[in-house]
């Protein structure tokens, strides 16, 4: 499994991209810079996008990568998908012929740029070569995080936006994390508003991945803050786990 971080910031910044993981060159994990960071043969062989949550430095790359499929005129589809709640949002306030046109309806129902697809939280679908489940995680708005396997039973987890969120680990089970994408958002002395809007801290990390029955094999940190990433570093260096690294936007990880 290739994955190449199209982005992986917190926040907007000039040279700090909104999150995005591009799985195998075709299958998207969230799409908050899926058009900015990728060029027009990258765009034309996406086919799914799974989405985590709702809010707009997930989900701003989709009108976009729509509105340029439409412009090329390319034979192109791409599946938006997710959970209800969120499908829900995205139809009702950003792909909603007002803010964004529909692009469900665009040219025509039958051959649309985008199809939406639902899951069931715990049920896996097949996508590619992948078997891909989402698994509710604890944020501010409905979210999920997606497990991802492959044929050699090679897996992944990518939790999106979370808080603590001991539920999620509980149902995962004792299945083993070859690779762990989880956000960092805030300092240990902001881990009390880390809490209230649901996101991390490196003490919070500790704390979850002691609820683990198995570390991962690699730790992936996303989502930092970059005006806060230097006091995140430090912490999370304290942390003395020699399987965690920090994310680089532009990179490529093989799981």
């Amino acid at each position: 499994m290739k994955i190449r971080v199209l982005g992986c910031s917190g926040a907007e910044l000039p040279g700090h991209n909104l999150s995005g993981f591009l799985l195998d060159g075709t299958i998207l994990f969230d799409a908050g810079s899926a058009a900015a960071a990728l060029d027009r043969r990258g765009q034309s062989k996406i086919g799914h996008i799974f989405i985590t949550h709702a809010h707009l430095d997930h989900i701003r790359g989709i009108p976009f990568l729509a509105d340029n499929i439409t412009i090329e005129r390319r034979r192109q589809q791409v599946a938006v998908i997710s959970i209800p709640p969120v499908l829900r949002t995205i139809r009702k306030n950003l792909l909603n012929n007002a803010l964004w046109p529909d692009f469900s309806t665009i040219p025509d129902h039958e051959s649309a740029v985008l199809r939406y697809l639902p899951l069931t939280e715990g049920q896996a679908v097949a996508a590619g070569d992948f078997s891909i489940t989402p698994y509710r995680v604890h944020h501010s708005v409905p979210a999920v995080g997606y497990l991802v396997e492959d044929r050699g039973k090679r897996r992944f987890f990518y939790t999106g936006d979370t808080g603590p969120t001991p539920a999620t680990w509980k149902k995962l089970g004792d299945r083993p994390l070859h690779g762990l994408i989880i956000e960092v958002s805030f300092p240990n002395r902001m881990s009390e508003l880390a809490v209230t809007t649901g996101h991390l801290s490196p003490l919070l990390l500790k704390e979850e991945l002691g609820r683990l029955p198995h570390l991962p094999e690699t730790i992936y940190i996303t989502h930092l803050k970059p005006q806060l990433a230097g006091t995140i570093k430090k912490e999370l260096d304290k942390l003395n786990l020699r399987n965690l690294r920090l994310l680089r936007e532009g990179e490529t990880i093989t799981l």
